[in-house]
């Protein structure tokens, strides 16, 4: 995947993203709305690490196709 899909994919979770927190703000959202939020919290964490690992790797003089997609496991206990 490119950059430019991985930034792609990004606006698209954002997007949907804000329209959840709409309805939820509007008192409108369900649980599966709130679980999906969740779950996109994660997709989100997961393609901004993927994006830096491929930065970096590049700026290190290195092929940026290695880098991988980590686990939720793995991007969720990252300290902010």
């Amino acid at each position: 995947m490119e950059d430019a899909q991985i930034h792609g994919s990004i606006e698209k979770l954002v997007a949907e993203e804000h329209e959840l927190w709409e309805r939820e703000a509007a008192g409108n959202a369900t649980e599966d709305d709130r679980q999906r939020l969740a779950s996109i919290k994660v997709s989100l964490d997961q393609c901004w690490d993927y994006l830096r690992q491929r930065r970096a790797l590049r700026e290190a003089g290195r092929d940026p196709g290695a880098a991988d997609v980590r686990a939720p496991e793995v991007v969720e206990t990252y300290e902010q």
